[in-house]
């Protein structure tokens, strides 16, 4: 199947802040793993399979629309403390909202309501999960102070080393 070669484009500008998005949570993961905070490891790393699924199905639908996936990842930006890196994820969670947003009208536009109907639940996932979820835990930092905050995150990490 053919598809516009306008929302192949943005398609292609999609999955470079997609596959960035992986890596960021994919390293602040491994980070929160390495300090014992074993809670935000794991709701990290599942973001980071959140983001590699979303990651896959733009990939598919370029393939099926007859393009070629550019696999160029945006730049990731890595924190050095919890809040920075809460933030700093967070910002990129805005920023893909926008995007996605983007992505979307150009769809209606171009009259490809099935890859519009795909962005509309990753920009759902986004905004509904992973943002909202980020937000709560800065929120909670601010209420309850940095240090009892953290104390809540600790548990043993045993990563899944494939």
């Amino acid at each position: 199947m053919i598809g516009s070669q306008k929302v192949i484009d943005y398609l292609n500008f999609l999955l470079g802040g997609e596959l960035a998005a992986r890596d960021q949570y994919f390293i602040h993961s491994e980070m929160y793993a390495e300090w014992h905070y074993g809670k935000l490891y794991d709701r990290i790393h599942h973001e980071m399979e959140d983001e590699t699924l979303h990651a896959q199905a733009i990939i598919r639908r370029i393939l099926m629309l007859s393009g070629t996936p550019k696999m160029k990842v945006d730049t990731i930006n890595i924190g050095s403390t919890v809040p920075e890196m809460l933030q700093i994820d967070l910002d990129l969670e805005y920023k893909v909202q926008k995007h996605l947003k983007e992505g979307i009208a150009l769809c209606e536009v171009e009259h490809d309501y099935v890859t519009r109907e795909m962005l509309v639940e990753q920009l759902k996932d986004t905004e509904e999960d992973h943002a909202h979820w980020l937000e709560q835990q800065l929120r909670l930092i601010d209420m309850v102070g940095l240090p009892n905050y953290l104390q809540t995150q600790m548990a043993e990490v045993t990563p899944n080393l494939v």
